[in-house]
């Protein structure tokens, strides 16, 4: 499920209407957030990304005049009569992104749930969006392809979700000449919770419609439970529950948590790889698999209790009449072909207390431990750090591989010898595997950006070189210098 805002729901109905001018108050400067596009051939190239707040964070407003467009009971009527006359009168501010609960450095960026202003905690709970260098969203087409990120959930207690997701969205987010903002200034959010919103790509929603498109849930999680989840939708029909994986909720009720087999007490690297029947990048979604890498090792999916390690398409329709009626992964491969933005938000649950991800059969957190009041008296620190964001061809985001084998296999590798594997849905090289006993290890240089990153005495350009918990080369080929990026994380540049 992606998260829910407050936005103001409009009692009359009125001609659509849309903003704006760009204001001149305070600028927008999107925080820059380096990512990586891989191949299996070229290596990672670095892509000059940033990330913009969503559109309901900025400031509204009449030009010239602190009077907000929009009133307690909607869009103000004096102001915005009409789409054209609105555009005219009003204009769309900047935002601080600080004090929005949003702070980057490097390849890494941290989501806060609540921010301190001269003593003061306010709930900012930030959404975020990928943007491209052209000023569009960045849109992943992941059919057939991985994704790849580290993420810190460590300070994510009972009832926060620190989430990375995938939205169709509208590239330009709905840009017109009444929108010039547009994807720039966060515009145009949808997902398959359908939410009615103030705002349709910038455009007044004056009829209180939903606004639906197809979901992809990476990773929502805390540190006490995660839940990897496709929202297939046809037109405004959507599978808002979705065929999801919870390790928890499977079976394995020790494999993610705090000192568990997937540990959240240290940062995790998540790869989310998307299988198609034909190995292309335009055939049919047929499984949806995960690993993780913590410490130079490589961990295989939780399995259920009845033997299922990922999602696959046949396990979907069976047991989610929503999604098979939606056409199951086989829609959402659709609209991950077509791209898909990448989306990050932490946030919290007032209504349910996130009890859906981790209470009851879902996580061991309490029915009451996710309330929001005792968040932000209790841990007003919460907050989820993600970086390292890479995508591409299947085994080019990590050095190992793609870390291939029997989709009921739950044992780990490690490198001491090469071999292809192939399964019945897809066939993938792995560098220097060889299957050992469950939980045993693989040795590899979790940052590296090629496939043919070694595994000597020098690291390539890109590649990881230091960091907490690191154990792979820590000189880099030359001329490229070791330099430092975080804790976690030293880089070869």
């Amino acid at each position: 499920m992606a998260p829910k805002f407050a936005f103001i729901i409009l009692a009359a109905v009125l001609p659509l209407v849309a903003t704006q001018q760009i204001g001149t108050g305070t600028p927008e400067v999107n925080p820059s957030l380096p990512t990586w596009k891989c191949t299996t051939s070229g290596g990672c190239v670095q892509q000059d990304t940033s990330v913009v707040l969503d559109w309901g964070s900025h400031s509204i407003h009449e030009v010239n005049s602190s009077t907000s467009c929009t009133t307690g009971n909607g869009v103000n009527p004096t102001l915005c009569p009409n789409e054209a006359t609105c555009s005219q009168n009003c204009v769309i501010e900047g935002v601080n992104y600080t004090s929005s609960g949003v702070t980057t450095s490097g390849d890494s960026m941290t989501l806060h749930q609540y921010v301190q202003n001269n003593g003061v905690t306010s709930n900012a709970s930030p959404r975020v969006y990928l943007l491209g260098s052209n000023g569009d969203y960045e849109m992943l087409q992941l059919l057939g392809q991985e994704l790849r990120f580290d993420v810190d959930v460590s300070t994510l207690v009972c009832g926060e979700n620190g989430a990375l997701y995938l939205s169709q969205m509208d590239a330009s987010g709905g840009r017109t000449q009444y929108n010039p903002g547009g994807a720039n200034y966060g515009s145009g959010y949808c997902d398959a919770q359908c939410p009615v919103q103030t705002w349709i790509n910038g455009t007044l929603n004056t009829d209180s419609q939903g606004y639906c498109c197809n979901e992809m849930d990476i990773w929502e999680a805390n540190a006490n439970a995660t839940a990897l989840t496709p929202h297939p939708c046809e037109n405004d029909t959507c599978d808002k529950s979705g065929c999801g994986f919870n390790p928890y909720a499977m079976g394995d009720q020790k494999y993610y948590g705090n000192g568990d087999t997937v540990n959240t007490l240290e940062p995790i690297t998540v790869i989310t790889q998307f299988y198609t029947s034909d190995n292309t990048t335009t055939g049919t979604l047929s499984e949806i698999r995960r690993l993780y890498i913590q410490n130079g090792q490589i961990i295989q999916n939780a399995v259920s209790s009845s033997g299922i390690d990922s999602i696959t398409a046949s396990w979907c329709s069976s047991s989610d009449s929503v999604a098979a009626s939606l056409g199951g992964l086989t829609t959402m491969g659709e609209a991950l072909g077509r791209g898909m933005v990448l989306v990050f938000s932490i946030w919290n649950d007032p209504g349910q207390f996130m009890s859906w991800l981790d209470s009851g059969s879902s996580g061991p957190c309490s029915s009451t431990a996710g309330n929001p009041a005792n968040i932000e008296s209790q841990t007003p620190g919460t907050h989820v750090t993600f970086s390292n964001i890479r995508w591409g061809d299947i085994g080019s985001t990590f050095s190992a591989g793609g870390g291939s084998g029997s989709s009921s296999s739950s044992s780990s590798s490690k490198a001491t010898s090469t071999k292809t594997t192939t399964s019945s849905s897809r066939s993938v090289s792995t560098s220097h595997l060889t299957t050992t006993s469950s939980k045993s290890s693989t040795t590899i240089s979790k940052s590296a950006t090629s496939t043919t990153s070694s595994f000597g005495a020098t690291q390539t350009h890109w590649g990881q070189c230091g960091g907490t918990g690191y154990t792979g080369p820590t000189v880099c080929a030359s001329p490229y210098a070791c330099k430092f990026s975080n804790q976690w994380y030293s880089q070869c540049l």
